[in-house]
């Protein structure tokens, strides 16, 4: 379980720190709750104790992680689904929600390929940001490294050079 302190992931909305537990009386029972601060945001989060499981609040991820995440971005003979805007949108947002920094790195894979053959619309756009961004803020705070070089890492890991990052 996680203490004070602890920086983890928050689901969907990335890099956390736990500042704090606190006990409420919620309908005549006693809850205890974590305190999430998250970090790009600022956003305060109030987590019942007995739903960090449910919700899928975790470690931030580590090196050996960190490579996989770089393998899978590397990955280029994945076939994107050519499915309707609206499903494959639905499937994307289900990866970004779950957490999982792997499933987030797909996103960003996909996306990046589908990008390569057409112009993303606007929804895209901002899919692909956030699943960038999700990934540098944790990947920069669990290697203590800059932002703009854990994005350059990001960036050639998919093949893309600084001139064409659009």
């Amino acid at each position: 379980m996680f203490k004070v302190g602890d920086i983890v992931v928050y689901p969907a909305h990335g890099v956390s720190e736990v500042e704090a537990m606190e006990t409420r009386e919620i309908s005549g029972s006693t809850i205890s709750f974590f305190i999430l601060k998250v970090l790009d945001t600022e956003m305060t989060v109030m987590v019942p104790v007995t739903n960090v499981k449910n919700v899928g609040i975790r470690e931030l991820i580590d090196n050996k992680g960190i490579q996989r995440v770089m393998n899978i971005l590397r990955e280029r003979s994945v076939s994107v689904d050519n499915q309707t805007w609206n499903r494959r949108y639905r499937e994307y947002m289900e990866k970004i929600k779950s957490g999982s920094a792997f499933e987030i790195a797909e996103v960003l894979r996909d996306l990046n390929i589908l990008k390569r053959g057409k112009e993303l619309s606007f929804g895209e756009r901002k899919m692909y940001d956030t699943a960038k961004n999700l990934l540098v803020n944790e990947i920069s705070t669990s290697r203590k490294a800059g932002k703009k070089e854990v994005e350059k890492l990001l960036l050639e890991a998919m093949g893309k050079t600084e001139t064409n990052t659009a």
